[in-house]
């Protein structure tokens, strides 16, 4: 039996992940336990949790692998500052007392700290994995695919931005890179920052609020900032950026280039312009990546595509790569950003260092992501019983009947179930559901559950069975990272003054039968919902289709802006009393809001540092 740890930890969203002869046995993201959304700390928790998994301690495992390789970094860093000396000072004095005191000297670090879980940890056991080798690894090794093209997409690793390989049995090669300070992740960084939403955190919201826009500065994008070549090679214009010399994404130019101010997160309101803004910078980010897909496929003519690195979330750009068919199937790792970073240090040891083979056992080897800590009812229950809940116990059928009613009903439903869920999607473990034919559902989600932008999507989970008859898409996505339109049958003819509206008005035009995960450009973020990866949330869409001939939910993670998504039974009750939702599923407990105790009610609104 031989076990390796993977470990991704210090820049953000910190994980550890279990490889168990050679198969992914446990992952999980530090911040789940922290309460700390992108969690950047040494994963103490998730470490413990991962091994509590498997019933092994640190001392059973025979291989600790990092990430990333610090010195290259710290290279990369001291390089860029020379070269752009004596601009970049101001940067440099900002980075270079926390390099010298923590992250050069990582692996010390790393053996003190697991030092602290195990006293016997020897450092020869230690591991590290370049940071887009370990993207690389988590796209390709977890994957169905015997062979593929790898595509890696995110900010910045060591010196690489973006990465091309081919992997083939289990043997993994990377092929051609883009370099520092050219970069599509940083790019997409920068008109996040400009929007006035976080960087590594925000993205996500520029993706969702592009539809509401034009993409009329593409061609100045590309004119002016973006030098894009056919085959998706690309460089930036580094007069409109100050990542790489100081300590904001943009620059005056940046913002004299477009005509506007940068927008004050939370003061400035959302304009025309914003999301005009949002539409071109996806409108660029989808352009380089088809092409990018088109060359590798061209060249290597492999008809499999995998991918990881943070841009590949961007799930409206996967959806155009799909339907573009230059691969005839792609795979997009669900943890794609850093914490999956983990999965692929893991892998990376497993076939790279070790030279072993690939596991056998075929087919996705993510298990749909489902790789957290799993709470069965009697524990749940002496949880809640420690807080003061009132529930009621029943089977699972009966559960899952109450549930599906609540659902039908149009309450909001808090869903806890099974082994959390590894990555930044809630896929049906730790998820927050509601009935898609609702025209509220979306805003009451939005403003009073998850107290955030009344313009954000969500998401339908769909049964795998059924999702051609609902959405334009044949294939599989299990991991919520494919967008494809809802099928037009089921579309509602838009009256001349609805087809007039502009930007935010869009909202509240009902655009389908399923309004309340038809985005405004009649959209959808689809999840396919697998009887064999997550039998129980099959059951309950299957039992919400007999009552409403529906097989579709809104799915949303279970969680308030800001928060992680719960991890413990604790959090969703929490969550459940700081929140208006209506229900709560966990285990085989139903807990109902009328019948809790007043006093245990949480005011969420301010509970969290905003995203």
């Amino acid at each position: 039996m031989s076990y390796i740890l993977g470990l991704s930890a210090f820049y953000h969203d910190s994980a550890a992940a279990l490889l168990k002869d050679g198969a992914l046995v446990a992952a999980a993201q530090e911040e789940r336990f922290t309460r700390k959304k992108h969690d950047a700390g040494f994963p103490a928790c998730a470490i413990r949790s991962v091994l509590e998994a498997e019933g092994i301690t640190l001392a059973d495992v025979d291989h600790v692998a990092f990430y990333d390789k610090p010195f290259l970094k710290f290279e990369r860093l001291l390089e860029t500052y020379v070269a752009t000396a004596p601009k970049g000072f101001a940067s440099f004095r900002v980075a270079m007392p926390i390099w010298l005191k923590e992250k050069l000297f990582l692996k010390r670090l790393l053996k003190t700290q697991l030092c602290e879980i195990d006293p016997d940890f020897a450092e020869d056991r230690l591991l590290f994995s370049e940071h887009h080798i370990s993207h690389a690894a988590s796209a390709y090794y977890p994957s169905p695919c015997d062979e593929a093209v790898v595509l890696t997409v995110d900010g910045v690793g060591e010196w690489a931005t973006t990465t091309l390989g081919i992997g083939c049995g289990a043997s993994l090669e990377i092929k051609k890179e883009i370099h520092f300070p050219h970069s599509l992740g940083l790019l997409y960084s920068a008109f996040t920052h400009y929007t006035g939403f976080r960087v590594n955190s925000g993205e996500y919201k520029v993706m969702g609020l592009a539809p509401y826009g034009t993409p009329r500065f593409k061609d100045l994008i590309l004119d002016k900032v973006v030098d894009l070549k056919s085959d998706g090679s690309f460089r930036l214009d580094q007069r409109y950026f100050d990542y790489a010399t100081g300590l904001t994404m943009t620059n005056g130019a940046f913002a004299d280039l477009f005509g506007e101010p940068l927008r004050e997160p939370d003061k400035d309101p959302l304009t025309q312009f914003h999301m005009d803004v949002a539409a071109s910078v996806q409108a660029v980010t989808e352009e380089a990546m088809l092409r990018l897909c088109r060359a590798a496929a061209e060249e290597y003519q492999i008809p499999n595509l995998c991918m990881a690195g943070g841009v590949a979330l961007n799930c409206v750009a996967n959806g155009k790569i799909l339907r573009d068919g230059a691969f005839q199937n792609i795979w997009v790792q669900p943890a794609a950003g850093d914490a999956g970073g983990a999965v692929g240090a893991a892998y990376a040891a497993w076939h790279q260092e070790l030279d072993q083979p690939r596991a056998p056992e075929g087919g996705d080897r993510m298990h749909g992501s489902y790789l957290g800590p799993l709470h069965e009812t009697d524990e749940i229950a002496a949880m809640l019983d420690d807080l003061g809940a009132v529930y009621e116990r029943m089977s699972q059928d009966d559960m899952i009947t109450e549930a599906a009613s609540a659902l039908a009903d149009g309450l909001a439903v808090g869903w806890f179930q099974g082994r959390m869920e590894f990555g930044p999607r809630a896929l049906g473990g730790r998820s927050i559901l509601g009935d898609p034919r609702s025209e509220t559902m979306q805003k009451t989600l939005n403003l009073k559950v998850k107290y955030r932008e009344s313009f954000r999507p969500f998401a339908p989970s769909v049964l795998r069975e059924d999702v051609s008859d609902w959405f334009d898409l044949e294939s599989d996505s299990p991991y919520m990272l494919i967008v494809a339109d809802v099928g037009k049958r089921h579309w509602r003819e838009m009256t001349d003054d609805e087809q007039a509206l502009f930007g935010i008005d869009k909202l509240n035009v009902a655009r389908s039968s399923i309004p309340a995960i038809t985005h405004v450009d009649y959209s959808a973020r689809v999840q396919t919902v697998h009887q064999d990866t997550n039998p129980l949330y099959h059951r309950l869409i299957s039992e919400f289709k007999k009552r409403t001939g529906c097989p579709v939910v809104v799915n949303t993670s279970f969680n308030v802006r800001g928060e992680p998504i719960v991890g413990s039974p604790e959090d969703a009750f929490r969550c459940f009393m700081g929140t208006e939702l209506d229900v709560l599923a966990i285990g085989n407990l139903i807990l109902r809001k009328p019948a809790q105790d007043p006093s245990l009610k949480e005011d969420y609104t301010q509970k969290y540092e905003l995203d």
